[in-house]
């Protein structure tokens, strides 16, 4: 049950109000948007709403057990702050929102009806429309580790305790030329083997996609110029001397835990779990059955 203050109170007791609906949207890399179905702009909390031009909002749906409450937010892609390139880019991606019902004669007066976040996406030619999840979609997600053969920590984090900064694991270079949308050659990587940056990940230090970070799907060396291929190709186009740098990678496997960066007594998985194979094996008379690691 949802507590007013006194003087919203009061407002809602007169019977004929001035109300508006403000979504406040927080995204992940700090920049915060304000959008409001009243027909001029209001403020409050340091942050301008737009009318309008941004955000229509569908009806909340809720419900009184523990499933995703949701509701619809329809926006058109020729608004000067939500672009088809953002959007794509995953700027938008689990953004947090806040949905107020605001007096918009006096803005003080103000509640929170719910806090969610940027759900799926669905894009048109003109127009964008996002599902806005309650927080019970926080339950739905998996909290614990993965009991499996390969390691479950990311490299580099506390648990893996791996320095990516080291220059043995970091290197910088630059884009020569493009082979595809998400392949090119580049300079300054020679000194590095093969595979090497496979699985890694490749921050953008210039050009136009500055700032973003990639994934690397593999790495090869020819002649001492490498060639990368990147998991999945950039919204924004790669040019030539884009400049870049790029950390090692890992495959997760204990050999290459220690092999690679003699960190075995740091690794995250379980070698020896048996693997699905094991509910198919039978009794044999050649041994195998001693107890041994399989």
């Amino acid at each position: 049950m949802k507590t007013f203050a006194p003087t919203l109170q009061a407002h809602l007791d007169e019977g004929t109000t001035t109300l508006a609906w403000c979504w406040r949207i927080g995204r992940a890399d700090s920049v915060t948007f304000g959008f409001t179905d009243h027909d001029r702009t209001l403020s409050f909390d340091g942050t301008d709403f737009e009318p309008e031009s941004g955000l229509t909002a569908s009806e909340v749906r809720s419900g009184s057990d523990l499933s995703v409450d949701a509701q619809d937010a329809e926006g058109v892609l020729t608004s000067g702050r939500i672009t088809e390139t953002d959007i794509l880019d995953g700027r938008w991606d689990n953004a947090e929102v806040e949905v107020w019902r605001v007096n918009w004669v006096d803005t003080s007066q103000r509640v929170l009806m719910r806090r969610g976040a940027i759900g799926q996406i669905r894009r048109g030619r003109l127009a964008f429309v996002a599902e806005v999840r309650s927080l019970a979609h926080v339950l739905g997600q998996t909290v614990g580790r993965t009991f499996q053969a390969t390691c479950d920590a990311a490299l580099g984090d506390a648990r893996c305790g791996v320095d990516l900064e080291n220059p043995a694991f970091k290197g910088t270079g630059a884009v020569i030329d493009l082979l595809r949308d998400r392949a090119f050659t580049a300079s300054g990587l020679g000194g590095f083997a093969s595979g090497w940056f496979t699985f890694g990940t490749l921050d953008w230090t210039s050009g136009a996609n500055a700032g973003r970070r990639t994934e690397v799907l593999g790495h090869d060396v020819t002649d001492g110029i490498a060639v990368l291929a990147l998991l999945e190709a950039p919204v924004r186009s790669i040019a030539e001397s884009d400049t870049f740098t790029i950390r090692a990678g890992c495959d997760k496997r204990m050999e290459t835990c220690g092999a690679k960066f003699a960190n075995t007594a740091n690794f995250r998985g379980f070698p020896h779990i048996p693997g699905q194979d094991a509910v198919l094996r039978y009794a044999t008379k050649d041994g195998g059955h001693e107890g041994g690691v399989l």
